[in-house]
C-alpha cells in the first residue's frame, strides 16, 4: 500500500473566543432512525433491544443463513444477566473464585432454541408455511418485514417498546389467516420441562408459567450439572388485536413442553401480535396488552428516543463520504441499544454490552474501549459511568483471583449473582479509562466511587500490565490519590512502580526486537507476531523511533506484514504461514486489534500513516461493498468473509478512531482547556464534529488548511 503524501498541516486554529454571549452550535435534529435504515434480508439475522428484552429474526449462525425470519415474533428473549447461559446453578469452588450463582459454560446462544411466534398465511385455502420476506429493513427502532404470497402483500412492523414488551402489529393487501404456533423454553441443554400454560379469555392472553432442568456448567473445567432453567418461575404472555378464544389450540408434549397454536384474521386494518416475559405474571399480562392497546404512540416514543440518543447523547460527526458519517452512527446506534439497566445485585449501575448472539453482558477486556466511548457520551452518569462502576461488585466482593506476584484479576464476564471464573488483567486499562470520564466531568464524587473499594483494593499489591500500560496507570492512580487527598496513598502508587526515564525507556529497549524479530516490540518466543506489539505504542513512553520503525517495516508490508486484503490482519503473513488451525482463520481480523493498532500509530503522532490506514480499515471493515450498508461483525476471516457475531459492539472502539484518531480531540474540564490534532484525511475538503462541553455545543470545523472553533466554553490550543 502506497500511504498519500500528508500534507497534514501544521495547521492554524482559528479561534472563535467563547464567552457567556456566544450562540450554542447545537447541530439540527437528524432523523437518524431513518437515515440507518437499512435491507438485511439474507444478509443478517434482525436485531432489536429494549432494556432486558432482544429481539432476533431468523438465526444467522457466524453469518451463515440457517433460518429466514418470518411472519409474526420468532426469537424474543428476555435476558438480565441472572444467568450466563440457560441454567442457574451455585459454584462448587470454594473462597475468593466462587463463580456465584448463575455462570454457565453452555447454552449462551440460547435464542436460537425459542420458537414463539412463528406465523403461516392461509390464502384461498393453501397454507404458506412461515413465508420468508422479500425484504427486511433494519432500524434502531424498529424492522419491517415485506411479504408477496399468492398475489397478497403483507407487511409487519416490529419493535421494542419501553416496557420491554415487544409487538409485530401486520397488515395484508387482502383479508388472510394468519396461523401462529410456538412452544414454551426448551434449549437444546434441556432435560425436562415444568411449564404450564393457561388461556385467559377475558384477557384474550395466552400466560406460560416457565420452567425446566438444564444442563449446564457452573465452573471452569468443571462437570457438566442439571439445575433450573434460567426462566424457572417466570411468565411469557402472548397476546393479540383479535380474539383467539375461538381457534386455540393446547397440548402438551412428552417432555412436559407446552406447544400452543391459534389462527386469526389480517386485513387492511391489521392484526398485531405481542410478547412479554417478567417474574411479576401481572405485570408481563400489561405489558403484553399495553403494546397492542398504544402501538401507534409507544413505537413513536421508541422512535423518539432512538433520535434522542444520537442527536443529544453523542458528538456529531459529518464528512463528505456519507459512507463513513453513516458507519460512525450505526456503531453508536448498537452501543445504546446495548445499553442495559438491571437495577439488581451486582448489575446496579447501566452500562453497555456486547454482542445479542454471544455472550450479553459487557466483557473487561471490551470495556478498556467501552469505558473511553462513553466518556463521550453527552449524560456520562448513565451511559459512561456504569462501564467502571459495574466492575466494582467482583473487588468489594473479593471476587478476584491474586497470582503469587500480587496481581489480583477479576473475570471476564458477569451478572447479577455470577461471574465466568475466566480471569485476566486488562482492569488496569479501565483506570485510563475512568479517568478520561473524570476529565471530560469534573466529577470527585465519580472517582471517589471508582477508587475506593475497587482501584485502591485491586493494584494495591501489584498493577497488572496491559500493553506496557502500567506506568501511566501508576501515574493516573497517584493523581487520583492527590485528588481524593489520600496522601499515603500518592507514596504509595510512587513506590509501587519504578517510574524514573532511565527505568521505563530499558523496559522498552529490552523488549524491541526480542526474540530476534526485526523492528518489532515485545515479540514472542513461538514466532506468533500478533497486532499486539503495535498497542504498547499507546503508552506516552513508547520510543517514537521505534514507533517509525515497526511501522514501516510491519504495518504497511503486504508481503510479511500485517496488511491483508485490508488492515489490519490479526496476525502477521509471516506467522500465518505457520498458524493455521480454523481459529486462526475465523478470526482473521478483528476490531479490537484494529482499534489498539491505529490507536497506538495516532498517538505516535504518525499521522500520515494512522490516518491512511484508518480509513483503509474503516471503509472495509465496518461498510459492505455490495450491500453499501454500514456493518459491525466480531471478525472477518483471512479469507475476507464474514464470521461471528453480527451486531457486535466489540467494533465500538472505531467510534474513538473518528473522535480521538482522525479529529484529534481532547478535552479537560478541570483544566478548562480543549487541544486539538487535526488529522482530516487527505481525499476530504472538509470535516466538522460538535459536541457538548461544559452544557454548551462546540462546533469544530475542519478543512485542509485550519481548523475553526465557535461556541466552546472553555480555552482552545492545537497539538
Amino acid at each position: 500500500m502506497e500511504l498519500p503524501k500528508l500534507w497534514l498541516v501544521s495547521f492554524c486554529l482559528s479561534l472563535l473566543l467563547c464567552n457567556s454571549a456566544i450562540a450554542d452550535q447545537k447541530p439540527p435534529f437528524t432523523d437518524y432512525c431513518q437515515r440507518l435504515e437499512q435491507e438485511i434480508q439474507g444478509r443478517k439475522h434482525g436485531f432489536l433491544a429494549g432494556n432486558v428484552s432482544y429481539y432476533v429474526g431468523g438465526f444467522h449462525a457466524c453469518w451463515n443463513l440457517i433460518e429466514d425470519e418470518t411472519i409474526g415474533l420468532t426469537h424474543p428473549i428476555h435476558h438480565d444477566l441472572r444467568s450466563r447461559g440457560t441454567g442457574i446453578l451455585n459454584s462448587n469452588i470454594s473462597g475468593a473464585e466462587n463463580t456465584g450463582l448463575g455462570n454457565d459454560y453452555l447454552g449462551w446462544e440460547f435464542y436460537k432454541d425459542t420458537r414463539v411466534l412463528y406465523g403461516s398465511v392461509v390464502v384461498g385455502g393453501e397454507t404458506y408455511e412461515h413465508p420468508k420476506p422479500k425484504s427486511m429493513s433494519w432500524r434502531p427502532d424498529k424492522m419491517v418485514c415485506e411479504y408477496e404470497i399468492a398475489g397478497v402483500t403483507i407487511r409487519e412492523e416490529k419493535f421494542v417498546a419501553a416496557n420491554d414488551a415487544i409487538a409485530s402489529k401486520i397488515t395484508s393487501s387482502k383479508p388472510v389467516t394468519l396461523r401462529f404456533s410456538g412452544h414454551s423454553f426448551y434449549s437444546r441443554n434441556s432435560v425436562s420441562s415444568s411449564a404450564s400454560l393457561v388461556f385467559d379469555a377475558q384477557k384474550n392472553t395466552l400466560i406460560i408459567s416457565e420452567g425446566g432442568q438444564v444442563r449446564a456448567r457452573p465452573d471452569p473445567d468443571g462437570a457438566e450439572r442439571i439445575g433450573p432453567s434460567v426462566y424457572s418461575n417466570m411468565t411469557t404472555v402472548l397476546s393479540c388485536s383479535r380474539a383467539i378464544a375461538a381457534t386455540i389450540k393446547t397440548e402438551q408434549d412428552d417432555r412436559g413442553v407446552q406447544l400452543y397454536s391459534f389462527s386469526v384474521p389480517c386485513d387492511s386494518k391489521g392484526t398485531t401480535v405481542s410478547w412479554a416475559m417478567n417474574d411479576n405474571q401481572e405485570v408481563a399480562v400489561e405489558a403484553a396488552k399495553d403494546i397492542i392497546e398504544n402501538q401507534k404512540d409507544l413505537l413513536a416514543d421508541k422512535t423518539n428516543q432512538m433520535n434522542r440518543l444520537l442527536n443529544e447523547e453523542v458528538p456529531y460527526f459529518r464528512c463528505p463520504d456519507e459512507r463513513f458519517t453513516d458507519i460512525y452512527y450505526y456503531l453508536w446506534s448498537l452501543y445504546f441499544m446495548y445499553s442495559i439497566e438491571v437495577g439488581e445485585g451486582w448489575e446496579t449501575e447501566n452500562h453497555t454490552q456486547t454482542a445479542v448472539n454471544n455472550f450479553l453482558g459487557m466483557h473487561r477486556y471490551d470495556a478498556t474501549f467501552q469505558i473511553k466511548v462513553g466518556a463521550w457520551a453527552t449524560n456520562k452518569r448513565k451511559y459512561a459511568y456504569g462501564n467502571v462502576l459495574t466492575w466494582k461488585h467482583l473487588t468489594k466482593n473479593g471476587r478476584f483471583r491474586e497470582s503469587k506476584n500480587g496481581v489480583r484479576m477479576i473475570s471476564d464476564n458477569k451478572g447479577t449473582t455470577w461471574h465466568s471464573g475466566a480471569y485476566g488483567g486488562e482492569t488496569s486499562e479501565h483506570v485510563l479509562g475512568a479517568w478520561q470520564i473524570y476529565q471530560h466531568t469534573g466529577d470527585v464524587g465519580f472517582i471517589k466511587d471508582c477508587y475506593n473499594d475497587h482501584f485502591a483494593t485491586l493494584f494495591s499489591k501489584r498493577i497488572s500490565n496491559f500493553a506496557m500500560n502500567e506506568f501511566e496507570v501508576a501515574a493516573t492512580l497517584e493523581k487520583m490519590a492527590r485528588l481524593l487527598k489520600k496522601d499515603a496513598d500518592v507514596l504509595h502508587w510512587q513506590q509501587l512502580v519504578r517510574r524514573d526515564p532511565e527505568h521505563v525507556r530499558l523496559m522498552f529497549d529490552q523488549r524491541w526486537e526480542a526474540n530476534g524479530i526485526e523492528k518489532y516490540f515485545a515479540g514472542p518466543d513461538n514466532g506468533m507476531i500478533m497486532t499486539n506489539g503495535f498497542w504498547a505504542m499507546r503508552s506516552p513512553h513508547f520510543p517514537q523511533d521505534f514507533a517509525r520503525e515497526m511501522v514501516k517495516h510491519w504495518a504497511i508490508d503486504k508481503e510479511k506484514g500485517f496488511f491483508g486484503e485490508f488492515f489490519p490482519l490479526a496476525m502477521s503473513k509471516q506467522s500465518m504461514k505457520k498458524f493455521a488451525t480454523d481459529v486462526d482463520h475465523s478470526f482473521g481480523y478483528t476490531p479490537d486489534t484494529a482499534y489498539f493498532t491505529l490507536d497506538g500509530i495516532f498517538r505516535q503522532g504518525l499521522l500520515e500513516e494512522a490516518t491512511a490506514l484508518t480509513m483503509n480499515h474503516i471503509e472495509n471493515y465496518n461498510y459492505h461493498p455490495t450491500w453499501k450498508i454500514p456493518v459491525a461483525p466480531e471478525a472477518y476471516r483471512r479469507d475476507g468473509t464474514l464470521f461471528g457475531d453480527q451486531y457486535s459492539n466489540f467494533n465500538a472502539g472505531k467510534i474513538l478512531l473518528f473522535l480521538e484518531g482522525l479529529a484529534g480531540l481532547d478535552y479537560c474540564l478541570p483544566e478548562k482547556r480543549l487541544t486539538i490534532r487535526s488529522a482530516i484525511p487527505k481525499s476530504w475538503s472538509w470535516m466538522e464534529v460538535r459536541l457538548p462541553i461544559a452544557g454548551q455545543w462546540t462546533k469544530i470545523r475542519y478543512t485542509q488548511d485550519n481548523v475553526q472553533v465557535s461556541g466552546c466554553p472553555i480555552s482552545v490550543s492545537s497539538r
